[in-house]
């Protein structure tokens, strides 16, 4: 049986299985050289031969109980016919989408659109072992209309912020679309062999009260049901990042069966506030792992002797950051399945 999914079901295991945002990423050596054969970054995303190589590296390497698909969350963008690219040194970056251009968005080439990542899921879960997770993903409405609406990443997403509130009909509608887009992209996933999706909301801590609960709360709830209606038992995790004080609500309002949590969530309210609700995962953080050696080493046992009680899903709090070195992804895991009782 996969450990992943029997802790998303509400099992206890200790040490708590292991998985890492971005496993497959810059750090390694073998996926710097699969991204040079495979030339830009969407070109990469769009090969099967190659996303599957480079999901199955990490796991080749390090043995980690999940492997998650190879893709961005941006293809859902460019499926909707937004131009989308990645430059070097600078991140993804899109053309920017105007209020009178959200009408003409339109979900009909999806799924003809992203044939090639769905072959890319069924073509992983041929090659992983029955014990090891296959998790799809995409990214939540209210990150991907940020990036669609700015051109780029911000740093408090202030251009996507002021056209909800200057457009806000506009708005709505973009968001009904993602949400649209988001739900038929999963659920295929589902149909081709992700054993299990998450829901990456990075930039839900830049929203106030009342925009959280419209924005990131409610259209993951929307997904979350679509799902439902097609694969009622498929587990799902969500990803709100940076917003603590909403995690119980998130988890009560949106039905997910886990929560990712970064490291700026304490892990007393994680263990008594959350794990009672959904499994939870994380939360070291990412820095954590550049440094590595004893600070790394003592927060990983204080971060699973303080859940180990409950559901969790050991991980980071966010992606591993490029610059991070091998041997500490090592000892992080000797650590973390070095655990006693």
């Amino acid at each position: 049986m996969m450990k992943i999914l029997e802790a998303l079901n509400g099992e206890k295991h200790f040490p708590p299985p292991i998985w890492m945002m971005r496993q497959a990423g810059r750090y390694l050596p073998e996926y710097r050289a699969t991204r040079k054969e495979a030339g830009s970054f969407l070109d990469l995303c769009y090969s099967p031969k190659h996303a599957i190589e480079v999901t199955m590296q990490p796991i080749r390497r390090f043995d980690f109980d999940a492997a998650i698909l190879f893709s961005d969350i941006l293809v859902i963008p460019d499926a909707l016919g937004r131009k989308v690219d990645f430059l070097e040194k600078q991140g993804p970056v899109l053309e920017a989408l105007k209020a009178e251009e959200v009408a003409k968005l339109n979900t009909d080439k999806v799924l003809s659109h992203l044939e090639p990542v769905f072959e890319t899921v069924s073509g992983i879960r041929e090659a992983l072992s029955d014990e090891k997770t296959l998790i799809g993903f995409c990214g939540a409405p209210w990150t991907v209309a940020t990036y669609m609406i700015a051109g780029h990443g911000t740093p408090d997403q202030a251009p996507a912020r002021i056209f909800m509130k200057t457009n806000p009909d506009a708005f709505d509608v973009l968001i009904n679309v993602l949400v649209e887009a988001s739900s038929v992209y999963l659920i295929e996933q589902i149909k081709r062999g992700a054993d299990c999706v998450q829901i990456f909301d990075t930039w839900a801590g830049v929203l106030g009260e009342r925009e959280y609960e419209a924005y990131a709360i409610e259209p993951v709830r929307k997904i979350v049901a679509n799902i439902r209606e097609a694969y009622p038992d498929v587990k799902i995790i969500g990803f709100p990042k940076g917003a603590p004080l909403y995690a119980k609500k998130f988890i009560e309002k949106t039905n997910v069966d886990a929560i990712g949590i970064d490291w700026t969530i304490p892990l007393d309210f994680a263990r008594d506030e959350l794990q009672p609700h959904a499994c939870v995962q994380g939360n070291l953080d990412p820095l954590s792992l550049i440094s590595g050696g004893d600070d790394m080493v003592t927060r990983i046992h204080e971060i699973c002797s303080a859940l180990k009680d409950g559901p969790h899903v050991f991980n980071l709090g966010h992606g591993i950051t490029p610059q991070t070195p091998i041997e500490n992804v090592e000892l992080m895991i000797d650590t973390v399945r070095g655990l006693k009782a």
